[in-house]
């Protein structure tokens, strides 16, 4: 009340003030006016008087000038007539104007020195008056002067008159303003601050509250944001304490984002964390005139987010947004996240031609179908590697640049991408810990000694002190890719490799997925059934069950295989046709390869070829969805569909697989699951299937469409509890316990050391 009080008393008392401010200067122009006016017409009323005058004072007839004197001095405002002679004496003066002109008028001497016309304002004793004095002659001679006065007392009524209309204006306008004033800031201001701060208080209470009812205005755009933001903090807290606490209570060992941020913590002690990865964590990309953030769909960001958070650490990446360059300081870096910065991210500049060579054409070309082992040739070019290599030391630079002044730093590098970078940042700083993870899996020895550069991929790989796979037996394959190739010790007991006197410890690290305890709103408010039939809606379908697939439109994947098996289903149980529809999300990745465009081409294709074959009017088998799509969009898949398909030729793990097994908090659904993907070892309750055996694969479908709701939860209880237990918190905390619990002696850099022996020491 205080605030809207000062705030219309305030706008009241500014408006009096600008108000009166005008009406001054009105007042003042307007007196000015009308005393121009009153002067300009004294001085046409004597130059009349004069012509008259004259000749009378000529004749010496004072009754004549007397006479005359009276006949003018009736008219609007005018007091009086006067004539003196040139000595002073008054010959003539209107009866009226006698009582208060007592004295001789300063203007009649002025006019007379002057032999000119004079006029000035001046009282009468309590009466304003104007007189104009205008000297009388005969040829050249001077033989007197005429004064008109004038009643100047209605210029300042007309002054009086407007400064009273200004007040009472000014009062009225007051009145009006504060009372609008008071009504818009209690409709618009008061009202959305005390919707949020009832919203807050029951978030605060633990009641539930929905999304405050605040405007879009560009006023409250800042507080809004803010409020939104802490209030978000503070419901996450909330959970979290209230998660540790039934934790604890249940003497279970679950580990979150907060649980990991401390682990991190008390394991990194003074060190501090480094991440590189191809991918950013955020992306800046041009939407006309704005720049909007972009936080891509990826794991790994929600895995290592929660570490670098803590430690206040440093993530490099390929700045690959168009806006990204806009976006950073003179050192490429910026504070992340946008909303509540808590880390450091370098972006590395790439141009299109080492992006094709060491991106496109080495890793994907290459290594990706190299370590897959799905059919498709690797592509090894000279020039791709050169690029590969090139790249890498540039990655390595900034590394090294932003470890500078750093002791014992941590560094997390992600992926094939950098299998060269852990021996450049070990060579130049042997203080620091390094790890690398590799997402994909690792061949046996055989198929991957047809790379042209094994020795110095693997090379590169060993200056870490530890590398991460998924499963043991890519760490198996890696030993003895390892042991058949580089001069080198492999301790199988403890599955590590010593080389050149450096140790590098061999682990497999199973990653996982973020496991929400409880369903988001949208899926406790509506039941699977409805939710389905909505999107049977929007896919313009009419069937009773759904099955989905979800992943990048990859070779590995076995998307063809499950079209197959879909399409034998039909054939073996017609029952199915015009009840059963499949949807397939297939983002297109990497599309200007040859392979991945004709991959594309072959998907749609096929797709078009079943569903021609089997579709009604109002069904057909397969949706086709070519296009990129949101988590939310995906999670509606997830937890209304009857049976999700994950059959990957080769797979390190395959993160669909547990995504929707978390996403189920029916506990319904089936899993159909590739055997060659890594997530099978864990998820054993899953339907696994061979992906080369269509029969098999269909069948798996028919079993999963007929199971029964209790076999149904059985099978998802299970899986479930698995993916919770083994979450993706947990594989960053063992990922980096594991790291720092490695020895690591602090050795003399490389360049250090070659300047000193340079120099004779």
């Amino acid at each position: 009340m205080r605030l809207t009080l000062r705030l219309v008393v305030s706008l009241v008392l500014g408006l009096a003030l600008v108000s009166l401010a005008f009406s001054y200067y009105e007042v003042r122009a307007d007196k000015t006016q009308l005393r121009k006016d009153l002067d300009r017409r004294a001085e046409v009323l004597a130059e009349s008087l004069e012509q008259n005058a004259s000749p009378l004072l000529v004749q010496g007839s004072n009754k004549e000038l007397q006479r005359m004197v009276e006949r003018f001095g009736n008219r609007e405002h005018l007091l009086g007539v006067v004539i003196y002679d040139t000595q002073k004496g008054r010959l003539a003066i209107s009866s009226g104007l006698a009582a208060h002109l007592t004295q001789r008028p300063a203007a009649v001497d002025r006019a007379s020195r002057s032999d000119a016309g004079y006029g000035e304002f001046v009282h009468l004793g309590a009466t304003p008056a104007h007189i104009y004095a205008v000297p009388l002659h005969q040829g050249d001679t001077t033989l007197g002067t005429l004064a008109i006065v004038h009643d100047a007392s209605y210029i300042t009524a007309q002054t009086q008159y407007v400064w009273k209309d200004t007040f009472l204006r000014v009062l009225a306008q007051g009145f009006l303003i504060g009372l609008i004033t008071l009504l818009i800031v209690r409709w618009s201001v008061v009202g959305p601050i005390a919707r949020t701060a009832q919203w807050m208080r029951s978030l605060r209470t633990g009641r539930y509250a929905s999304h405050p009812n605040v405007p879009d205005w560009d006023v409250f755009s800042p507080l809004t944001k803010e409020v939104t933001t802490f209030v978000e903090s503070l419901t996450a807290a909330r959970a979290a304490a209230e998660q540790e606490a039934r934790l604890r209570e249940d003497a279970e060992s679950l580990w979150t984002a907060e649980r990991l941020a401390v682990h991190v913590r008390s394991r990194l002690r003074e060190s501090r964390l480094f991440v590189v990865s191809n991918r950013e964590p955020y992306i800046h990309v041009r939407e006309g005139k704005l720049v909007r953030t972009v936080v891509p769909a990826s794991g790994l960001v929600t895995a290592l987010e929660p570490i670098l958070r803590a430690c206040d650490g440093t993530w490099i990446a390929h700045g690959s947004g168009d806006a990204d360059r806009e976006t950073v300081n003179y050192h490429d870096a910026l504070r992340v996240p946008p909303d509540d910065p808590k880390y450091n991210l370098r972006r590395v500049w790439l141009n299109k031609e080492e992006e094709e060579g060491y991106y496109y054409g080495f890793a994907n070309e290459g290594l990706w179908p190299l370590c897959h082992i799905a059919h498709t040739r690797p592509a090894f070019r000279a020039s791709d590697w050169q690029w590969y290599q090139e790249v890498n030391h540039k990655f390595a630079e900034a590394v090294l640049q932003e470890m500078d002044g750093i002791e014992r730093p941590v560094l997390l590098a992600q992926d094939y991408h950098f299998a060269l970078l852990p021996r450049l940042i070990k060579k130049e700083r042997p203080d620091a810990r390094v790890a690398i993870f590799w997402h994909i899996p690792w061949p046996n020895a055989e198929a991957f000694g047809i790379c042209p550069w094994q020795r110095e991929l693997l090379d590169g790989l060993l200056g870490a002190d530890l590398i991460g796979f998924h499963l043991q037996s890519h760490c198996n394959n890696f030993l003895q890719t390892v042991d058949r190739t580089l001069e080198s010790r492999i301790e199988w007991d403890r599955s590590a490799v010593n080389r050149e006197d450096h140790l590098t410890q061999v682990q497999p690290f199973p990653i996982s997925v973020e496991f929400a305890e409880s369903p988001p709103e949208a899926s406790a408010s509506e039941s699977a059934y409805v939710d389905r039939a909505s999107l049977f809606k929007e896919l313009g379908v009419e069937a009773t069950f759904l099955g989905v697939g979800v992943e990048r439109v990859d070779y590995t994947k076995g998307i063809l295989e499950r079209f197959l098996a879909l399409e034998r289903l039909l054939e073996k149980h017609p029952q199915y046709v015009g009840r059963f529809t499949f949807v397939q999300i297939g983002a297109p990745s990497r599309t200007h390869i040859k392979r991945y465009h004709d991959l594309l081409a072959e998907v749609g294709a096929e797709a078009e070829r079943i569903n021609w074959r089997f579709q009604t009017a109002n069904w057909k088998p397969i949706v086709y969805l070519q296009r990129q799509h949101s988590h939310q969009e995906i999670q509606r898949y997830y937890r209304t569909a009857d049976v999700c398909m994950v059959t990957s030729l080769h797979d390190g793990m395959n993160l669909v697989a547990k995504e929707f097994v978390a996403a189920r908090h029916d506990e319904q659904g089936v899993l159909v699951l590739s055997r060659f993907a890594g997530a099978s070892r864990e998820l054993r309750d899953a339907l696994i299937v061979n992906p080369y055996d269509i029969e098999q694969m269909a069948e798996a479908v028919r079993v999963a469409l007929e199971m029964s709701p209790e076999d149904k939860a059985s099978r998802m209880q299970h899986m479930r509890r698995a993916v919770r237990e083994n979450n993706i918190y947990r594989w960053a905390g063992n990922l980096v316990a594991g790291l720092c619990d490695i020895r690591v002696e602090k050795a003399v850099p490389a360049r250090e050391q070659a300047l000193s022996n340079a120099a004779g020491f």
